[in-house]
């Protein structure tokens, strides 16, 4: 890709990772005026409560909690958090646990155990500021017997695999978790509770969210179940899961807590950024440039290489018919993908969905195109995606590689590493799903 067109993409993008910086955002939700802590439209007396906790989990949570030392200073008693390896950085009284994302490993086995231990010792004198943010889900593993550690790796893996929604698979997770699905607000109650909340699902939807440890559960072990049958793994589950959810769907385990649970009157959740503030800061970077521009839309959903073929599509009527922007324009599109995994390969669903952008873009000289996660790390990869243009096709093929057969293997990431098209950022501390940016020239 031309340089100058990779700079503009990668600046767009950045603009909008830097707008939802953890750290930032924590600061513009959380105030301290004395003896007074104001969060959004709520004010706690700091002197009513005895001792004031941190407990996070998630991939932008080490800077959340650093906000909150310094917000809280002498009034912060102690903080414990799991972050992904490599997401953590030096906190004065908050210990930083590291675990494994997305498919949880026994670090984070040993991380929720130290964070529920905190939580369980807490009482209605207690203050608990719980940050929260994508990620969680993987490294808060607790499964709950007879399953397992290995069982739930398993189950994991074969959801990503077919292709399941996050919040499909973060419902599965709950119903097989200790602490998920508002069961932490559990560990803590009676304290007083406040989440604050990064969101890195479609809508916000806060029990979807690191799979909701304090937000009441409105999924079900039928929908569970129904799910597994839906995507026809049920007889590829380890039996104890199995077991757990039909015993569930029967009524034979307990359900996750609800609404009306006595729990949550002392639970207060805030969001305090999503992928559409990331957005709008692209998108105002973009006009910087001198782009005409369209936010599309912050619920993008789908398989990775059907939406590319949609986007693709909105470039190509604006070259050919100035609909619905008159180039220079800027397409951009938030929300999480998903891929069908058929092949041996290596990618994420950003790279998947540039390589399939790469076929749709064949020829289309004026098109460019960036899909990217806001949180550096696109997959089990070092990449946070790539980028493809008109001309990526023709490029791949003058030194002998064919997009389609990458493709087909889900090998995205070979494909864009030899070509010198893939966007490393490295952890960038915050999740809020990912950016897709169309330029027409």
């Amino acid at each position: 890709m031309e340089r100058t067109r990779r700079k503009i993409l990668e600046e767009i993008f950045r603009a909008g990772v830097e707008a939802v910086d953890p750290e930032k955002a924590v600061r513009n939700s959380v105030k301290r005026e004395g003896e007074q802590l104001i969060v959004g439209n709520q004010t706690y007396e700091l002197s009513r409560f005895n001792r004031v906790f941190v407990i996070g989990v998630g991939e932008g949570t080490a800077p959340m909690a650093k906000a909150l030392e310094d917000v809280l200073g002498d009034r912060l008693t102690e903080g414990r958090i799991v972050v992904k390896y490599g997401h953590g950085m030096p906190l004065l009284k908050t210990k930083v646990l590291e675990a494994g994302h997305p498919v949880p490993d026994k670090a984070g086995l040993r991380a929720t155990e130290s964070l529920v231990e905190l939580a369980q010792g807490c009482t209605e004198s207690d203050l608990v500021l719980f940050a929260l943010s994508g990620g969680g889900s993987a490294l808060l593993p607790a499964p709950d017997p007879p399953v397992d550690l290995e069982a739930k790796q398993q189950t994991t893996r074969l959801l990503l695999e077919c292709g399941a929604t996050i919040k499909e698979i973060n419902a599965v997770r709950k119903h097989l978790s200790r602490v998920k699905g508002g069961r932490l607000a559990r560990a803590a109650f009676p304290a007083h509770c406040v989440s604050l909340i990064l969101s890195d699902v479609v809508g916000d939807e806060l029990d979807v969210i690191a799979s909701g440890p304090t937000v009441p559960d409105p999924s079900t072990f039928e929908d569970c179940f129904a799910t597994i049958q839906r995507f026809g793994i049920t007889d590829r589950l380890p039996q104890t899961v199995l077991d757990a959810l039909t015993e569930g769907a029967r009524g034979k385990r307990a359900e996750t807590p609800k609404q009306d649970d006595p729990i949550f009157l002392t639970v207060h959740n805030v969001i305090v950024g999503n992928n559409r503030a990331a957005l709008l800061a692209a998108e105002e970077k973009a006009r910087e440039f001198g782009y005409a521009t369209l936010v599309l839309t912050s619920w993008l959903q789908g398989e990775a290489r059907e939406v590319a073929q949609a986007l693709v599509a909105i470039g190509k009527e604006i070259v050919t018919s100035n609909h619905p922007l008159p180039p220079p324009a800027c397409i951009l599109a938030g929300g999480e993908t998903t891929v069908t995994i058929r092949g041996n390969g290596r990618g994420g669903r950003n790279q998947e969905l540039a390589l399939a952008g790469v076929l749709a873009l064949d020829g289309w000289e004026r098109v460019a195109l960036l899909s990217a996660g806001t949180d550096g790390g696109d997959g089990p990869t070092d990449a946070a995606g790539a980028f493809a243009d008109g001309a990526t096709y023709g490029r791949a093929r003058t030194i002998g590689l064919d997009p389609h057969v990458f493709l087909a293997e889900n090998d995205s990431y070979t494909f864009f590493d030899a070509l010198g098209e893939l966007l490393r950022t490295g952890p960038t501390r915050t999740n809020v799903m990912d950016l897709i940016c169309i330029l027409v020239d």
